[in-house]
């Protein structure tokens, strides 16, 4: 009977130790979850870096056919930037971003003068299928 005692003893005793073991696995599911929710908060600098959309016969040409949208941005934006912010502001699933630097064009400022254009920086947004950005705000 007393090696029964100390077997059932036993059997409670590895019971206690895997509850606890699990109870503190779930606590860091817990902590990473959090984590990944607090590292989800946009920075003021990427919400900053898209300027505007780009509305023109090419942009509209590309909205229907590949589903992407045209925005200017800073010079200094990146790709993750650009992603956070349009996330953040249009609510909206973003699958890639493609940026092109686009130089400015040089024009005949007076007579005698050539004057040039400010260099601008040109974003891709292309969004997961299904979902649609409205500039008009309805």
């Amino acid at each position: 009977m007393s090696e029964d005692k100390k077997v059932a003893e036993k059997k409670v005793a590895e019971k206690k130790v895997a509850e606890k073991k699990v109870a503190e696995k779930k606590v860091a599911e817990k902590k990473v979850a959090e984590k990944k929710v607090a590292e989800k908060k946009v920075s003021d600098k990427s919400l900053q870096s898209v300027i505007s959309p780009h509305v023109t016969e090419k942009a509209t040409m590309v909205a229907d056919k590949f589903n992407q949208v045209i925005f200017k941005v800073r010079k200094s934006a990146t790709k993750m930037q650009v992603k956070e912010a349009i996330e953040t502001m249009f609510k909206v699933d973003v699958k890639a971003v493609n940026l092109s630097n686009v130089k400015g064009k040089t024009k005949k400022a007076s007579r005698n003068t050539m004057g040039k254009r400010a260099d601008w920086k040109k974003a891709y947004v292309s969004i997961k299928a299904g979902q649609e950005i409205n500039f008009t705000g309805e």
